[in-house]
């Protein structure tokens, strides 16, 4: 059974209910393993506020980590349409939750992604989509960053694509050098976005507030 959410109607309590389904015995194998990491710790996994904790990280790194079982490619190819289009389509924002591949710490921050029609254009939903099914996988941000690119530059074949990502990374924040504030960018280019002209009009656009 995969994992995934569903609102249900609740007829009882006349209200709508979140239903979250996983992989039974992916989530006991996860599970037994988590008890005995809590013990290693030093902890009770029997004590009542820990009962059930082996269980919720089991069920929350499969939700974390379910970008393992979408297709990007499939996602654009879901929603590509024939458009006499050849500007420079900007989708910036767009919120990044990952999981650092070292130390399985969060990492998260905005991506601001562009790319140049040729010939096709991609509905814009689909974007923040295949940021996600990369982002929900063990990640270093770098290879983030190419993957993105390198999935919308293969499947819609667009005159260029840019990708820059903005991450806060908490395994520098909580461990380590602890340093809360800093921000970490990486981008990748191909195409038009080469250019110098074409990637100082994509970084204007995406510090700019026009909202």
């Amino acid at each position: 059974m995969e994992n995934n959410t569903q609102d249900a109607f609740d007829e009882e309590n006349e209200g709508y209910v979140k239903i979250d389904r996983y992989n039974t015995a992916k989530t006991a194998s996860i599970s037994s393993h988590y008890t005995d990491i809590l013990t290693q710790l030093g902890e009770d996994p029997q004590r009542e506020g820990l009962l059930k904790t082996p269980e919720r990280v089991a069920k929350s790194l499969q939700y974390l980590t379910h970008g393992y079982a979408i297709k990007p490619a499939e996602i654009l190819r879901s929603a590509m349409f024939k458009e006499d289009y050849s500007q420079m389509v900007v989708v910036k924002d767009i919120e990044v939750y990952s999981m650092c591949e070292h130390h399985m710490l969060p990492f998260f921050g905005k991506a601001h992604i562009a790319y140049i029609p040729n010939g096709h254009i991609v509905g814009l939903s689909k974007i923040p989509r295949v940021v996600d099914a990369f982002a929900r996988r063990l990640q270093v941000q770098e290879r983030l960053t190419n993957e993105i690119r390198d999935c919308i530059q293969e499947t819609l074949n667009p005159a260029g694509v840019a990708v820059v990502i903005e991450c806060q990374h908490l395994c520098m924040a909580m461990r380590g050098i602890q340093k809360q504030n800093s921000v970490t960018t990486t981008s990748a280019f191909t195409g038009e976005f080469a250019k110098d002209k074409t990637r100082a009009e994509f970084l204007r656009l995406i510090t700019a507030r026009l909202h």
